[in-house]
């Protein structure tokens, strides 16, 4: 059996906008001042604690856990109201589709609550092709491996016959310290170079490409 494990925010959907203006209100909530958008976007990935603690060192503990807590609760208000944009990459969802047809077990790895990853699927309909959704709610932030090995367990795969696919250098950095092999996307929130020095077998710029690289690791 082969697993291919993704990423969510910045490789199978595009949600920075929605992250980036809830994070401003978090701050704002917070009391804490705004943060830089930019850095905002390359803390994606990342789990929300971990997060804020580099986009806000000068704050106290208090003030990261009000964030934390108005993020969550905004996020989970846009996605209520149906005001959450949180738009599938063109070609993810047909990519998702051929690969589970070819047999391939698919999973996610994510930053992501348990909430949110499950809402987001079903919003685009691709939930079902899935067999491990693995999130922050449950692990250590990225870098760490333990989202990564929970999935190779749940799918009974050993790590020579897995790849992991994403867009930042965390995403590659679990990869090789669960000792899988790491694909990088450029759509998302880091650069190509950023994504082979922490450890990418290769960077795909298509969904073409992308999917050539995934079958060739099988």
């Amino acid at each position: 059996m082969r697993l291919a494990v993704f990423d969510c925010d910045g490789t199978l959907v595009d949600g920075q906008a929605a992250i980036c203006e809830t994070m401003e209100r978090a701050f704002a909530a917070a009391g804490l001042p705004q943060p830089d958008r930019h850095f905002v976007r390359r803390m994606v990935g990342l789990s929300l604690p971990y997060a804020l603690r580099e986009l806000a060192p000068e704050a106290d503990e208090e003030q990261r856990a009000r964030a934390v807590e108005a993020y969550k609760e905004g996020y989970r208000a846009l996605r209520l109201s149906g005001a959450l944009q949180e738009p599938l990459y063109d070609g993810i969802a047909e990519l998702i589709g051929r690969l589970a047809a070819a047999g391939w077990l698919l999973g996610v790895a994510t930053g992501k609550s348990d909430r949110g990853l499950h809402a987001c699927l079903e919003t685009h309909g691709i939930k079902q092709h899935f067999v491990t959704l693995q999130t922050a709610d449950r692990h250590p932030s990225k870098p760490h491996p333990a989202m990564l090995e929970a999935a190779l367990f749940e799918a009974g795969v050993s790590p020579a016959d897995a790849v992991m696919i994403g867009d930042t250098s965390f995403d590659m950095e679990m990869a090789c310290a669960a000792r899988v092999r790491a694909i990088g996307v450029d759509w998302g929130y880091h650069e190509p170079h950023e994504l082979l020095d922490a450890g990418a077998s290769a960077v795909a710029g298509t969904m073409a490409q992308l999917e050539e690289m995934i079958r060739g690791s099988g």
